[in-house]
């Protein structure tokens, strides 16, 4: 059962967002997915209590820090958001049970400083290598100087970057009914896929 983590230390870049996409993909190939929210705003949960019944269910995990909570049987993906400021023991809690860790951020220098952090963090905490990073570059805004120090940056990273998804607000219009780009008409989302496709292809493998 891979356990799939959002995560950054920094606030507002999109974790959320991601999570209920990463889930809202994986239940449209007939997975049974529990998306889990350890985030005191528990944004992820209220997406899910907007999601529409007709859709690929979705269930949510009640989870504290610590992961007392087991998932239930035939549960095949967990995917975990989580919060601003993840750190110490309950950093070391998430990294126990991650098989794949899914780093946001945006085209900012606070972002760009405390992912380099975080993901220094991370190398020192993995168990193992059997622990996948990656980076996703979030509401990215093109032709933007801030877009060109971020791509700068990223050519630095020692972990994969898989792909820059943009600024748009087909995920707000999207979130606000509990939808995720997989729940729509593909037409509807094109460019919108196309960049997810990389990170997709990295989560299956």
């Amino acid at each position: 059962m891979p356990v799939i983590v959002v995560a950054n230390p920094k606030g507002g870049v999109g974790k959320s967002t991601l999570s209920s996409n990463i889930a809202g993909h994986l239940a449209q190939q007939g997975q049974h997915v529990l998306l889990g929210d350890i985030d005191r705003q528990q944004s992820s949960r209220l997406w899910l209590q907007l999601r529409p019944d007709h859709l690929p269910k979705i269930e949510s995990w009640d989870v504290d820090e610590k992961f007392h909570a087991k998932p239930p049987k035939g549960v095949t993906h967990v995917v975990l958001d989580t919060p601003a400021g993840l750190h110490g023991k309950a950093l070391d809690a998430v990294m126990k049970i991650a098989d794949q860790i899914v780093i946001p951020l945006q085209a900012s220098v606070f972002d760009i400083y405390a992912t380099r952090d975080f993901v220094a963090d991370l190398h020192r905490r993995r168990r193992s290598d059997k622990v996948k990073l990656a980076v996703v570059g979030n509401r990215i805004k093109e032709h933007t100087l801030a877009t060109e120090h971020l791509k700068e940056f990223l050519a630095t990273m020692d972990v994969p970057v898989l792909t820059l998804l943009r600024d748009t607000q087909n995920y707000a219009h999207l979130a606000a009914h509990g939808l995720t780009l997989f729940d729509v008409a593909p037409h509807k989302v094109e460019k919108d896929l196309e960049q997810w496709a990389p990170l997709l292809a990295w989560l299956k493998n």
